[in-house]
């Protein structure tokens, strides 16, 4: 047969979806599919592979090999021709197989009859879930059109292996969505938490995938696409003029509505016999295999808005709104493929945890899950598509692993982990109120790092002494529209009201890299991370700058200020800062208003060329905090957004100790009061060492103080510091083996 037409197509699908309505059992149903396919497209073989596990395919029917392969050939991702098309998500049409690239001859299933081959995924939204494939004695090269019909089956498949239409004993397959899956992420906020899912977006069930009226399914989308470009033109009218970036990217979506193309594929898969929603989820799917291919940044940006395009359309062609009508439950863990601050922020504290297919360690998303001390995992591949609303979760945001529907055993081996951790809580609660004073006598400042007024109660549960980090681009990045110097007077007012005398370094507007303001036009930059952020900006754009020193003098209302500018590299960038403050302060007088009894000007320590300004600069700064986060990455030159490279380099190498210790003897010289702020400061073992190394103040978030406490009161600074000396003289490249030794005696 050298052609399929569109209604030999829908004659198919339609027979498909008579096997699908039937009483027989999963394997019978396989079974009688590949009879299907094999006479519709006058082929000798078919065969259908599914994924026994993530990395394994299983022969699971065929018409034409031979009967006993099935659930006996096994192929790992990659291999054989099959292999690759579940690895590359793409077809493969060949007339000679055997002499195609990375062909696997397996001789229990007789396929060494059959010369002709094309093999096309099974996929679901991006995720192949196995691979069909037709074969002939003839060598033939089959035609487009046979390709695109055979796509078309495969996507029907897919639905109908998400509706466990496959499922049964005898077919040795599990039910979608029913075994239990570990999925390794990355930790971006520690803690652990057990619950259940709640999906920031239900996923779009397509239980109709094929329709016996093409006419009636083309009206169908054609109503949902009008409706679609009226939702995007309303979108846009609601949009700001100034808002370019909002506005650009709801163009590109009014581009992608009235798409010939795009529109044109979704019809002609209506045709062949989809039903409306199937059709422009095939195409869904299509780009987001894409999507996956993709380097350039720009057009994955596009995908990504194609793909959220398909989504809208699907919930008008469905009625599947977010609104599904389920409870969210008592112990909710927030599943999405990504979320904004502000949506964050309106589930509260209500969330147990969170995992996120994509993310990064310093999105707004991670800032606001630490403010709300919630464990979050990010990077957590395929969790949107696996879970389902309700499936029991447990979240490790200590290692950054998930597991979701686990086995007893696993549940109980966490739920003693908690307990544990919860043990201990217990026993750094019984510190809050003592001092963190080594057994030689050295007293430490621990203080805590906040952003949002629901961080402000941990000041006194956590048993910090002040807050050594304000960070203020919160209040902004979880906004629309730029707030006014009115709504941050009233914001910073209550901060330092909660604070109730204690110190607050408030670090000014931190944006840039990847904390880009919603209403504020992004900047292509090929490493924003060494781009224009953060006191660039603010020098930059100083009206900005100005209007927030006016909202902190006025906050203060004469009490105590502290301002600290982050990502300074160079001395003139600080002086520069600094005379905003000292006008702005001479402003405030001339008009009246009360100024504050102290003001002291700081700035954050994050890029080495700072260490080795001139004196003037740590004779100028009333204080200065060593930003870790930051500095580590570059003095390592390791993003620490890059798995691969992140966890490579050790806080405790002796060079990264040298410059801390650099720096220590600067501060001493001047007399500059001198913090340590970021991850590594709420880590024990490496807050002993960077107290071993002079530093007296350590800010972090609020649930480590105890741990750090607890530690700092059983070491002895001058112990800790005489082995690390050792290890630096014996040309030892990390001190963690010689200091955790000393620790061991301490605690033993």
């Amino acid at each position: 047969m050298d052609h399929v037409g569109e209604s030999d197509s829908r004659k198919l699908l339609r027979r498909l979806r008579d096997t699908l309505a039937s009483a027989e059992a999963g394997q019978a149903r396989l079974d009688r599919i590949t009879e299907l396919i094999a006479e519709s497209m006058g082929t000798e073989v078919c065969s259908i592979y599914l994924f026994r596990d993530r990395d394994t395919l299983e022969l699971c029917a065929t018409q034409g090999l031979e009967r006993q392969a099935v659930h006996k050939t096994r192929l790992r991702i990659g291999e054989g021709l099959v292999g690759r098309v579940a690895k590359t998500g793409k077809p493969i049409n060949t007339e000679d197989a055997p002499s195609a690239p990375g062909f696997r001859y397996m001789p229990e299933t007789g396929e060494e009859r059959y010369s002709s081959f094309l093999g096309v995924p099974i996929q679901r939204l991006g995720e192949t879930l196995g691979v069909l494939v037709v074969q002939s004695r003839e060598a033939r090269r089959y035609s487009d059109d046979e390709v695109y019909a055979l796509e078309v089956v495969a996507m029907v498949l897919a639905e109908m292996a998400e509706l466990g239409a496959f499922v049964g004993d005898d077919a040795g397959l599990s039910a979608p969505h029913k075994h239990p899956v570990m999925i390794r992420g990355s930790v971006a906020q520690e803690g652990n938490a057990e619950g259940h899912v709640w999906l920031h977006e239900p996923r779009v069930v397509v239980t109709n995938p094929v329709a016996d009226d093409p006419e009636a399914e083309l009206a169908r989308l054609n109503e949902a696409l009008e409706t679609l470009r009226v939702t995007v033109d309303q979108m846009l009218e609601a949009v700001d003029a100034t808002d370019k970036e909002q506005r650009e990217v709801l163009e590109a979506y009014r581009l992608f509505a009235n798409s010939r193309s795009w529109r044109r594929r979704i019809e002609d898969d209506i045709r062949r016999g989809l039903s409306a929603e199937a059709a422009v989820e095939k195409e869904q799917s299509a780009a987001r295999a894409r999507l996956a291919q993709v380097p350039d940044p720009y057009l994955r940006e596009r995908l990504h808005d194609l793909d959220d395009l398909s989504n809208r359309l699907l919930r008008i062609l469905t009625g599947q709104g977010r609104e599904t009508g389920a409870q969210m439950p008592a112990d909710p863990i927030l599943v999405a493929r990504n979320i904004g601050p502000g949506e964050l922020l309106d589930y509260g504290r209500s969330l147990r945890g969170i995992v996120l297919e994509q993310g990064s360690v310093g999105s707004h998303a991670a800032i606001v899950a630490r403010a709300l001390a919630i464990p979050l995992v990010i990077h957590a591949e395929n969790i949107t598509t696996e879970a389902l609303n309700g499936d029991h979760i447990l979240v490790d945001g200590d290692e950054g692993v998930v597991h979701l529907r686990p086995e007893e055993a696993v549940v109980q081996a966490f739920r003693d982990k908690m307990a544990m951790a919860a043990e201990a809580q217990k026993r750094y609660a019984g510190l809050r109120d003592q001092p963190a004073v080594t057994r030689d006598g050295v007293r430490l400042r621990l203080d805590m790092n906040a952003g949002l007024m629901a961080d402000l109660p941990s000041l006194k549960s956590s048993g910090a002494e002040g807050v050594g980090l304000f960070r203020t681009e919160l209040q902004f990045l979880v906004r629309a529209k730029m707030p006014r110097r009115s709504e941050l007077v009233q914001i910073y007012r209550r901060v330092l009201d909660a604070a109730d005398g204690r110190r607050v370094v408030f670090r000014t507007l931190d944006i840039g890299s990847d904390k880009v303001l919603p209403y504020m036009r992004q900047v292509e930059e090929p490493n924003p991370a060494l781009g224009w952020r953060a006191i660039r900006v603010g020098l930059d754009k100083p009206g900005v700058m100005r209007m927030q020193v006016q909202a902190l003098i006025r906050a203060a209302w004469g009490r105590p200020l502290s301002v600290m500018f982050p990502f300074v590299a160079q001395m003139d960038e600080f002086v520069a800062a600094r005379d905003i403050v000292l006008r702005e302060i001479e402003r405030e007088r001339a008009l009246g208003h009360p100024l504050p009894e102290k003001l002291e000007i700081g700035a954050m320590l994050e890029t080495p060329s700072l260490a080795f300004a001139p004196r003037h600069f740590f004779e100028m700064a009333d204080f200065i905090s060593i930003g870790g986060n930051d500095l580590k990455q570059f003095f390592f030159a390791a993003d620490r957004e890059n798995e691969l490279v992140r966890r490579r380099y050790d806080t405790l190498n002796i060079s990264f100790l040298s410059l801390v210790e650099m720096i220590v003897k600067r501060c001493e010289e001047t007399g500059t009061p001198l913090s340590f702020c970021g991850e590594d400061a709420g880590r024990p073992v490496e807050a002993a060492c960077f107290a071993a190394m002079g530093i007296r103040t350590l800010s972090m978030r609020p649930a480590s103080i105890g741990p750090v406490k607890h530690l700092l009161r059983q070491v002895d600074l001058r112990e800790l510091r005489a082995a690390i000396d050792a290890a630096r003289a014996n040309g030892e490249q990390s001190v963690r083996r010689a200091v955790m030794e000393v620790l061991a005696r301490a605690r033993g």
